[in-house]
């Protein structure tokens, strides 16, 4: 495992910031270590020796404390602060690109597992930033220094620390692997806890409808018990990682010392010289020491982060730079032995379309057989195998992905609504929609029964199933987009709102592409386009 993985400081200004102002407090923190030692030898045997008084050491001892003091608590302040903008930074940037992957990618990822990482999952970082990081520093800086000057009154004693110094970071290292194991083992029981209980609370009301809702109580239980345990054997290697670094720290520094003793008695050594060493012994091993102490911290932080950087490292659906978008108004789309194939399975075998502007035309085939992944490919959600999508006499891959889809509305199988109004529901397609316009979008798409300031709970709560369709469909019409690209967009309607629907859709004038299974909309329809469900097999 990397004590600092570098993509945190490639991804988050305020890490390479933290660890340059790290590095400088570290440096002063172990010049600071050295001058106390100095004054503490210098003062006690001044005192031992010639019975000098110690007020002149007192007060510059009392400096330099306070100075360390200081220093530690700016340290303190500094990581606080780098782990808040990074965690900032991360969750700013994974929304972002989880936004960009498009809506397959994220039908493929589990909300509760993306809710879990952006929040408790990335707290993770502040222990990692604000007590393993600022540690990770001062073991590189201090023990140099410390021995260094050791060096200089006694060299024996510099080399006992030099040859025990590294058995810290190497037991160190084996006690990593484990606890690495157990961090991500922990991770992986928070995320099933966290898509348990999602899953639980959003089929809430199903499992009360069959009697089913306390028979899960002890399911949960169970997941919240394997939780608790892996939290618990994460816990006890930290403790004992502890322990051994303590250990190894106490028995380096009694050789130390023995050996300065034994060089004291017999005269080969000066008391000044022998307290020196006996005084920044510790403080070499110090340092390495509370590294070890956090390590823990500093698996769940890399753990955390690893996530973080799953998602940020999935590659981006290609985009070109082009801004000329031609107008779909009045230029043919056209899909041309376009194959689409998911990681597991194909989707879309050599399929050919000719959509041209102001018809209706619906997709009918199998469940099955690709007719969302057309719409998919031509919003660019997924990127075809093979073939092309032209426009105006131009493949979609050279135009800035952004501008190609202010082309489209869109409504897919299941529309998310957000908790709001109605009316604030259709202006997410276009916020700068009046009334009239969301009313005549509603009206249009058979909604004329919905008033604009109709509450919309969780998910389209408190509307139907219909209601909720049509609050999409309401939703793509109000853009100015010449071409909308609907999912069955009928789907639990009855005959009568599916008329209106219909009477609506070819009332609007603009380009439609339907997917559809319903007998009224493939009436209505210009044209009927079969997509097979004979794919060629992986």
């Amino acid at each position: 495992m990397k004590p600092l993985d570098p993509r945190l400081l490639r991804r988050a200004k305020a890490a390479r910031l933290f660890l340059v102002g790290s590095v400088l407090i570290g440096v002063a923190t172990g010049a600071l270590v050295i001058v106390q030692a100095v004054l503490l030898a210098r003062g006690i045997s001044g005192v031992v020796l010639h019975g000098s008084g110690v007020g002149e050491v007192a007060w510059l001892l009392a400096a330099v404390v306070v100075g360390r003091a200081a220093l530690t608590w700016l340290q303190e302040v500094v990581a606080q602060r780098a782990a808040a903008a990074v965690k900032s930074t991360l969750r700013r940037q994974v929304l972002e690109h989880s936004l960009k992957l498009g809506p397959v990618w994220l039908s493929s990822e589990r909300s509760s597992q993306l809710t879990t990482l952006l929040t408790k999952g990335l707290d993770d970082l502040d222990p990692y930033f604000a007590r393993y990081l600022p540690q990770l520093v001062l073991a590189a800086t201090v023990p140099a220094g410390v021995v260094g000057w050791m060096a200089t009154g006694d060299l024996i004693a510099a080399a006992t620390v030099v040859v025990t110094l590294p058995l810290i970071p190497v037991f160190m290292a084996l006690v990593g692997w484990a606890t690495q194991a157990y961090s991500r083992r922990r991770q992986r029981a928070l995320a099933v806890l966290a898509h348990h209980f999602s899953d639980v609370i959003s089929g809430l009301a199903t499992l009360k409808l069959f009697g089913r809702a306390k028979g899960q109580a002890e399911s949960v239980r169970r997941v919240t018990e394997e939780h608790r345990v892996a939290s618990m054997a994460s816990l006890r290697l930290a403790f004992l990682s502890s322990f051994v670094l303590e250990l190894l720290a106490s028995i380096s520094v009694a050789l130390v010392a023995v050996g300065v003793g034994l060089r004291l008695v017999d005269g080969k050594l000066g008391l000044e010289t022998a307290l020196l060493v006996l005084i920044l012994a510790p403080e070499a091993y110090l340092p390495l020491r509370q590294v070890g102490a956090q390590f823990h911290a500093s698996a769940d932080g890399v753990a955390a982060s690893e996530e973080v950087f799953r998602v940020l490292e999935t590659p981006l659906p290609l985009t070109g730079d082009r801004t000329d978008v031609p107008d779909l108004r009045t230029t043919g789309l056209h899909l041309h032995d376009v194959t689409v194939r998911y990681a597991d399975r194909p989707a879309l075998q050599s399929f050919d379309l000719d959509l041209w502007p102001g018809e209706v035309v619906a997709l009918t085939g199998p469940s099955g057989a690709g007719k969302s992944t057309v719409l998919a490919a031509i919003l660019g959600f997924v990127v075809p195998e093979s073939g092309v999508i032209v426009a105006g006499g131009s493949a979609m891959d050279e135009f800035d992905m952004g501008l190609w889809r202010q082309q489209f509305g869109w409504v897919p199988q299941r529309p998310g609504l957000r908790v709001g109004s109605i009316a604030e529901n259709v202006r997410l397609g276009r916020p700068s929609a009046t009334d009239a316009e969301v009313r005549a979008a509603l009206d249009t798409a058979g909604a004329a029964e919905l008033e604009l300031e109709t509450p919309v709970g969780e998910q389209g709560q408190l509307l139907s199933g219909g209601q909720r369709r049509r609050v999409a469909l309401a939703r793509a019409l109000v853009t100015d987009a010449p071409v909308l690209l609907l999912d069955e967009p009928t789907a639990g309607l009855d005959p009568v709102a599916e008329a209106a629907v219909v009477a609506g859709l070819r009332s609007t004038g603009r380009t439609v592409l339907l997917v559809a299974h319903r007998p009224a909309l493939m009436e209505a329809a210009d044209r009927v386009v079969s997509v097979s469900r004979e794919l060629v097999p992986v």
